[in-house]
């Protein structure tokens, strides 16, 4: 199972937020590693980042796999809203 992802890089612009994503807004809220709507450093983002990894290292003895990603889809969607 892993996070279905439909890159529409709105967590990617609205990372005001969350102050865990200081360090990669580039200063008005968008990643700074935004490309259109692609992580132009995928394949070695931030832990932080990825959401099946973070739910491995943090959460995986507090909640379910299914709970985080619900919990996931729901901020996902409220983000969509903000467009």
């Amino acid at each position: 199972m892993m996070f279905e992802c439909d890159k529409c890089g709105n967590c990617c612009r609205n990372l005001k937020m969350s102050e865990l994503y200081n360090d990669l807004d580039r200063g008005d809220g968008i990643c700074r590693y935004l490309v259109g709507n692609l992580c132009s450093i995928y394949d070695n983002r931030p832990l932080k980042c990825n959401i099946d990894k973070s739910y491995d290292e943090f959460f995986s003895e507090t909640m379910s796999r299914e709970k985080f990603y619900e919990e996931n889809y729901k901020i996902c969607e409220k983000l969509k809203g903000r467009k």
